[in-house]
């Protein structure tokens, strides 16, 4: 089954026409024909089936033939994690943690961040591409870019944990992560976090995890947390 998206679709939907990109790919790659069903999302949960009116490489016309709703999850994955030097890897995380379950995403800007900018719609293409590709109906949240300090005096439901590669006692995740609460986990750049940051978390109620015996890269560490929390949750 191929998944498309498109945001503006609620559940009173009847009819829906695709834009013209998608609608070249449906009729002039797919070839797809009148009668043919496709499934659409809006990223909110729901997925509809929409048989195709007007197979038009411009303009896709289909009618909605049912709405089906996903059952919620029980419990909120936010992954705080710092950009990397390379795009390339924080997509790569984006790509995987998608595909895995994360529910919302907050690039945070550290004292020791080598990259203090991201293209967040490019950012956000990688992750309606990943939600399409795993068939998921929701499509995480993608925050602005936040500095460590502003995030840390938010507000954040549920468990919360710093992962940092400095001395001191830490648990492993997988024995601090409990079944069906909300986590918030934070992951910083690859000069970690600075000191006056893993202090001031603390301070705030988070608890120093790790992931492992071996030093991991952001990126990977974050896709670790995020399958070590949908595993739990399994």
């Amino acid at each position: 089954m191929q998944l498309f998206y498109n945001p503006s679709l609620d559940h009173s939907a009847t009819q829906f026409v695709f834009p013209p990109d998608e609608s070249k790919h449906i009729v002039r790659v797919l070839r797809k024909q009148e009668g043919d069903v496709l499934h659409i999302t809006n990223g909110k949960g729901y997925t509809f089936e929409a048989e195709i009116m007007v197979a038009d490489q411009k303009k896709c016309k289909a009618r909605i033939i049912s709405t089906k709703k996903s059952i919620p999850k029980r419990f909120n994955v936010h992954l705080a994690v710092a950009p990397t030097k390379m795009n390339d890897r924080y997509e790569w995380f984006l790509e995987k943690a998608t595909e895995i379950g994360v529910d919302e995403i907050t690039p945070i800007i550290c004292d020791n961040s080598e990259r203090k900018t991201v293209k967040l719609d490019r950012m956000e293409r990688v992750l309606q591409s990943a939600m399409k590709q795993s068939l998921q109906t929701v499509l995480p949240k993608l925050n602005p870019p936040t500095p460590f300090k502003t995030f840390i005096e938010g507000e954040h439901t549920g468990l919360k944990f710093i992962g940092h590669c400095d001395e001191g006692e830490k648990m492993e995740l997988k024995r601090r992560v409990i079944a069906d609460m909300d986590v918030t986990i934070l992951i910083g750049p690859e000069g970690d976090f600075s000191k006056e940051e893993i202090d001031l978390a603390k301070e705030k109620g988070f608890v120093p995890i790790s992931m492992g015996n071996t030093r991991l890269r952001t990126e990977t560490a974050a896709v670790v947390a995020c399958t070590t929390v949908a595993i739990i949750n399994s």
